[in-house]
């Protein structure tokens, strides 16, 4: 039986991507855009994190995150710090204007998974998401493989 699991995931991503634009602008966000929200989601969580380890967790490319977070900087959205432990490794920080921000994108993170999860039970919720968990493990450790 041939799986039709990637096709679907890509249609998710760009329909999903489409309509949390749109939840933004509805909410009033002009500050930053989806993908970029996704790098300042991962910032809220933990502040000051290097390129490198922001790239793992955003799952950007190195030189797609490099371009994005100057556009960030110039939105006045992020700043680049030196480590002190490490003064060749830069830092990326979270400024007032992007702090102030996460009201809004918790807001609009609630609307999109009130669209995602449309007709579900609790029950199908957690399954899917353990499910979504499981996938990505699976990506992960045959990526981490690869690398070997």
């Amino acid at each position: 039986m041939e799986s039709r699991t990637g096709f679907l995931i890509s249609q998710i991503k760009q329909v999903q991507s489409r309509i949390f634009q749109r939840l933004l602008q509805d909410c009033g966000v002009e500050e930053f855009n989806g993908p970029q929200g996704h790098i300042l989601y991962v910032l809220w969580q933990k502040d000051e994190v290097p390129i490198v380890e922001l790239s793992q967790k955003t799952g950007l490319a190195k030189n797609t995150l490099t371009a994005m977070l100057g556009r960030m900087e110039d939105a006045g959205l992020i700043e680049r710090k030196t480590a002190e432990s490490d003064k060749r490794q830069s830092l990326i920080v979270l400024t007032e204007k992007a702090r102030d921000l996460q009201q809004k994108y918790d807001e609009v993170s609630q609307k999109m998974n009130e669209v995602f999860y449309k007709g579900f039970s609790g029950d199908e919720v957690l399954m899917m998401d353990s499910y979504l968990d499981r996938i990505l493990a699976n990506l992960e450790q045959s990526e981490r493989s690869a690398k070997k």
